[in-house]
C-alpha cells in the first residue's frame, strides 16, 4: 500500500494479533503496537520480556512521525542486520508510521544462519502486520485565534461551515480559541479568518 497524500498517514488502529513463524525448531512471535511517543517503546518491550522470560531474543523496530520521522531498530544479540533491519523493512513496505514491532525468538537448538534469520524476522513481522487493523489518520495543524467577544458569531460561522475542531476555548471580553485543522487546509483557513480583519491568527505547530 502506498499513500501519497501529504496530510494522510497509515498506522495501526490497535495492537495486532500475534504473528508466528517457525523454522528448524525456533519460534518467532511478532507483536505490533501503535506508538505515538518513542518513550513508550521501552515499556512495551519490557512487558514482552516479562511475558516471555524463557525467550532468547526480543528484536524490534519502531518509527514515529510523518514529516520528519524518527526510527530505531535492534538485533538484540542476533548477528548484525539479521533481525532489526528486516523488521523495519516491513514497516517501510507497508507504508506505516507511529508503530512498534517486536519479534520474540525462542531458540530451537539449530542455528539458522544470517540468511535464515533475515527470512524469519521479516516473515514474522509481516504476519503481524497482515493480522493488524490499519487506519488512515490525518496530519493536522493547530491555530490560535484571539478576538473580541463581539465577533463571536462571525468566528463560529466559519468554524461550523468548515467543520473545524475546537481544542481549547476561553470566552471573555477577549476570546481565545485553539483550533485543529487538516494540514492541507492550512493556508485556506488562515486566509478565511484573516479576511475577517478582526481576529489575530497564529500558527502553533
Amino acid at each position: 500500500m502506498e499513500y501519497n497524500h501529504d496530510d494522510v498517514y497509515l498506522t495501526l488502529s490497535e495492537p495486532s494479533e500475534e504473528g508466528v513463524y517457525k523454522e528448524k525448531g525456533s519460534k518467532f512471535l511478532a507483536y505490533a503496537y501503535p506508538l505515538s511517543d518513542p518513550d513508550q517503546a521501552g515499556d512495551l518491550i519490557h512487558h514482552l520480556k516479562k511475558s516471555h522470560p524463557k525467550a532468547r531474543h526480543w528484536c524490534y523496530a519502531w518509527q514515529v512521525g510523518v514529516e520528519n520521522p524518527v526510527f530505531r531498530f535492534s538485533d538484540d544479540g542476533e548477528p548484525n542486520n539479521s533481525a532489526g533491519k528486516p523488521i523495519y523493512g516491513q514497516i517501510q513496505s507497508f507504508g506505516l508510521t507511529n508503530l512498534l514491532i517486536v519479534v520474540v525468538r525462542y531458540f530451537g537448538g539449530t542455528k539458522l544462519g544470517v540468511g535464515g534469520l533475515i527470512v524469519a524476522y521479516r516473515s514474522a513481522a509481516k504476519f503481524a502486520l497482515e493480522n493488524a487493523e490499519l487506519i488512515e489518520r490525518m496530519l493536522t495543524k493547530e491555530l490560535s485565534l484571539t478576538f473580541e467577544y463581539a465577533h463571536m458569531d462571525k468566528v463560529m460561522r466559519l468554524i461550523k461551515e468548515n467543520a473545524i475542531s475546537i481544542k481549547t476555548q476561553k470566552m471573555e471580553l477577549n476570546c481565545f480559541f485553539i483550533i485543529s485543522i487538516r494540514k492541507s487546509d492550512l493556508e485556506r483557513v488562515v486566509k478565511l479568518f484573516e479576511d475577517l480583519r478582526c481576529i489575530e491568527v497564529k500558527n502553533i505547530n
